[in-house]
């Protein structure tokens, strides 16, 4: 089922993103599908895993396409599982939460879920099919988000809308 909801989320992020810069519903779609991926899907299944099948984090490392990654796998992270997939757990629900609340706050989120990606790909070559997209979306992601803030329609800023009071853009409509 959690596949199924990766590829799902996935993909519609992805769809979104291509979308993002031109349309405040894409973006917000994506940030919530993004947000609810890594929450959920991130997060929560790991926490289920790491208390139901301790495991089966050891395997993860022995895809790896480099010797270093599988020797370090082996030697740091499956002797410390608790540990370091805790911190796996800390980090994705903690990137999901800055997604979720949008704006600047959304924009640390994407970065962090960058390098999360970026990290990935140390893991296996069938993983480079999913961060490789998700890297680019992301992408697109911050770009749109970073531009509607700058413009001050973004919608989910934690600001609030820029105002021409404190030096911004004025909205639409001559609100603001």
């Amino acid at each position: 089922m959690e596949k199924v909801m990766w590829l799902v989320l996935g993909v519609t992020v992805i769809l979104s993103s291509l979308r993002a810069d031109r349309s405040g519903r894409a973006r917000n779609v994506a940030r919530v599908a993004l947000g609810v991926l890594f929450l959920i899907f991130g997060a929560m299944v790991n926490a289920v895993y790491l208390i139901t099948d301790w495991d089966s984090f050891a395997a993860f490392g022995e895809m790896s396409q480099f010797a270093f990654v599988r020797d370090t796998w082996a030697s740091l992270v499956v002797p410390n599982t608790g540990l370091f997939i805790g911190l796996l757990i800390a980090g994705e629900a903690i990137a999901g939460i800055l997604v979720l609340a949008g704006g600047r706050l959304m924009q640390v989120g994407l970065v962090l879920l960058m390098a999360f990606h970026v990290g990935l790909l140390f893991f296996g070559w069938w993983l480079w099919l999913y961060a490789v997209p998700m890297l680019c979306a992301l992408t697109l992601l911050l770009r749109a988000e970073r531009r509607a803030a700058q413009t001050g329609l973004s919608g989910t800023d934690v600001d609030g809308p820029v105002t021409p009071r404190a030096g911004g853009v004025p909205l639409p409509g001559g609100r603001g």
